[in-house]
């Protein structure tokens, strides 16, 4: 019987083959950028990665090195039981680290306002608007300029910015379009920003990144970039179709929760403020602990913030039960300066009562 460690030995080489061969067959979307801003994040990942390797190599060399050199069976490595400090040590294992800590501060400062995902792209070129609306699972996007919509496709022109306004009509998912750049959330109630661009014509994969459901697995759609004069074809096509996406229309959809995926369908005219309106469904009243948030007061039960009082106390004139810190309190109850902390609080108990 071969022993277990021999064993592992033999498979190991066997294993790392393998495993290259399976991998050799995955979409390394991230290492394959078709956008100028999923080009910059490649480039800012690799520029990370080299400078981290920087400490990382050499402490892995080191190792091996000093495994090896100060082994049971070198009798020629010095024995230095008592050592304990080396200052020239301490300068190359401090400096070096706190210099790469440096550089990567100042590279994500400037790559995280330069690579924001609110920040519009500049351009000659007309930006296309995109509302994208996440729903339980697919994604449902709508083209306010063209007035259309489509169910788990999107089409724009190459070199063409897209300005993506982004919502859920449920729980929170994460648009991404892995060959395009950035990865943003999708909330109830909230308007999220996303400025992609595709400088090479393509089908690129989009999804949602993050565990949503049961049918998160199917929630992914197709993203083509293609020529001015094929965009304009597209259009014409999803307008020719005589659906249309209102609010009815949504309801219905939204309604369906598909666990497969659902199939691409196109809207050919859309009802003005669809957007706008699903968001508003979701920014009602929230209740937290008893407080409500309605935008004009903010009030417990009992408690009014918006006029700042408690009861029988009147905050906005600064007094107290029958008395008016307006006026002065001689003239009001005919008593001296002297004697007005003492009317003042005549019959009121301690704070807290």
């Amino acid at each position: 019987m071969i022993p277990l460690k021999t064993l592992g030995r033999l498979l190991r080489p066997g294993l790392i083959v393998a495993m290259a061969v399976m991998m050799t067959g995955c979409d390394w979307a991230l290492f394959d950028p078709k956008g100028q801003i999923a080009r910059d994040e490649l480039t800012l990942l690799i520029t990370c990665t080299v400078l981290m390797l920087l400490v990382v190599i050499p402490v892995i060399v080191l190792t091996l090195v000093f495994a090896w050199k100060y082994r049971a069976s070198n009798t020629k490595a010095r024995y230095e039981p008592n050592w304990s400090h080396s200052t020239a040590i301490e300068v190359v294992v401090w400096s070096i680290p706190c210099m790469i800590i440096l550089v990567l501060a100042v590279l994500t400062w400037r790559s995280s306002h330069a690579l924001d995902p609110y920040k519009p792209l500049e351009s000659d070129t007309k930006p296309v608007v995109i509302e994208a609306i996440s729903l339980d699972w697919k994604w449902l996007f709508v083209y306010p300029e063209e007035n259309i919509a489509v169910v788990n496709e999107l089409t724009f022109p190459v070199d063409a910015p897209l300005n993506f306004k982004i919502t859920a009509d449920t729980v929170m998912n994460a648009f991404f379009i892995p060959h395009l750049g950035s990865m943003i959330y999708s909330m109830a109630g909230m308007e999220t920003k996303l400025h992609l661009i595709a400088d090479e014509a393509g089908s690129y994969e989009g999804r949602s990144s993050h565990y949503s459901g049961a049918g998160f697995s199917k929630m992914h759609f197709t993203a083509h970039a293609v020529s001015n004069e094929e965009y304009q074809a597209w259009l014409a096509k999803v307008r020719g179709d005589a659906k249309v996406m209102d609010q009815k229309a949504f309801t219905d959809l939204s309604a369906e929760r598909n666990h497969d995926w659902y199939p691409v369908t196109y809207y050919g005219s859309t009802e003005a403020g669809l957007f706008d309106a699903i968001m508003a469904k979701h920014a009602g009243e929230n209740h937290h602990y008893g407080m409500k948030h309605d935008g004009k007061a903010m009030s417990h039960e009992g408690m009014d913030h918006a006029a700042m009082g408690h009861e029988g106390m009147d905050h906005a004139a600064m007094g107290h039960e029958g008395h008016d810190a307006a006026a002065p309190a001689a003239e009001a109850d005919g008593h001296t300066a002297n004697e007005q902390p003492e009317a003042a609080h005549a019959g009121h108990g301690p704070s807290g009562e």
